[in-house]
């Protein structure tokens, strides 16, 4: 599988060390994307698509990395790799690890919510 080309990204903020993240949870959501990218479920020339066709449908004030997610359930769903009710219970488990999460602490979500395509990043 090939590096990612960072430039094929519309709206990828960068400097000279790779992608800006404002946020951890940004990082985390890139991580997830170049993971499943690295797992060859789908070309990063499919995502750059996914993403700009996401970034066109989505409002101007919309933060990146919200769309960002919204091109990733997209292409996951593209792709069969979850179903719809999948990825609703994958956000109900990240809501509920966030919640009993205290502040400052990573988010780990327990080992019965790890299954599937390895989106919680704890692989």
């Amino acid at each position: 599988m090939s590096t990612p080309d960072l430039d094929t990204l519309p709206g990828m903020v960068k400097n000279d060390d790779g992608p800006v993240f404002s946020q951890p949870w940004e990082a985390q959501a890139f991580a997830m994307v170049v993971n499943l990218h690295e797992k060859g479920l789908f070309s990063w020339a499919e995502w750059a698509s996914v993403l700009g066709r996401t970034i066109a449908d989505g409002s101007p004030d919309q933060p990146y990395y919200e769309l960002w997610m919204q091109a990733l359930e997209a292409v996951i769903e593209e792709k069969s790799l979850l179903t719809e009710g999948e990825i609703s219970e994958r956000k109900i488990q990240w809501e509920e690890a966030l919640e009993r999460t205290p502040h400052g602490e990573p988010i780990v979500l327990g080992q019965s919510d790890t299954s599937g395509i390895g989106m919680a990043g704890t692989e």
